[in-house]
């Protein structure tokens, strides 16, 4: 069976990407294309538990190289539960963050030195690299007021993020788009302040190339 396709969802705290992921979920569904959603953190039932150490407020003490394992111990739990199987089923899976987004917060945000995540991450037996990336890019300041205004709505205690300086954020969307540079060809990046209609449509259009 032919192995399936790999597409992450990345990009900054309210960028919508989210909601792009279910738009696309609903997409493939209205064709009886096979596929499966996830999400880091808290794509499987162990990594439900960990989402919440690492995105309540209740937790701003966390140590950045604590965070950082954090998430690879979440993903590995991910790859191995959810992401891999569904490929090996010849599933295309939509994944809502992934890997860069490490490399992005933890890397250039925290200021973790990014080659020492990198060979953390390498050096496992669980690395897969997704085939393609859709980084949805916007004004971190818009960004911060959409998430939190989207949490307060849910009444969501995940906003430990949020309440980071902007320079964080500035620094993540850097980030982003530095890795995005260096991989374009896996990399296609959205202006998330369009229509989330039109960004839908180019996602679409994204995928519709690859199947």
């Amino acid at each position: 069976m032919k192995r399936g396709l790999f597409v992450t969802f990345e990009g900054i705290e309210g960028c919508g990407k989210s909601t792009q992921v279910q738009l696309t979920s609903a997409w493939l569904a209205g064709r009886c294309i096979r596929h499966t959603v996830t999400r880091e953190p808290g794509g499987t039932d162990v990594g439900t538990q960990i989402r919440k150490i690492l995105l309540s407020e209740n937790t701003a003490v966390l140590q950045p190289v604590s965070e950082l394992l954090l998430y690879l111990a979440d993903r590995f739990q991910n790859i191995v539960e959810v992401i891999r199987p569904a490929l090996d089923a010849g599933e295309i899976v939509l994944c809502d963050r992934y890997h860069d987004s490490t490399v992005a917060y933890q890397g250039y945000g925290r200021g973790i030195p990014v080659q020492w995540i990198e060979n953390i991450w390498l050096g496992s037996n669980a690395a897969l690299v997704p085939d393609i990336t859709i980084l949805l890019d916007l004004d971190p300041q818009i960004g911060l007021q959409r998430s939190l205004e989207k949490l307060r709505a849910r009444g969501l205690d995940e906003s430990r993020f949020e309440k980071e300086a902007l320079e964080f954020h500035i620094r993540v969307r850097e980030g982003f788009l530095a890795l995005a540079r260096l991989d374009a060809k896996r990399f296609t990046i959205i202006d998330a302040s369009l229509p989330i209609e039109k960004n839908h449509e180019s996602i679409i259009q994204i995928l519709s190339n690859s199947l």
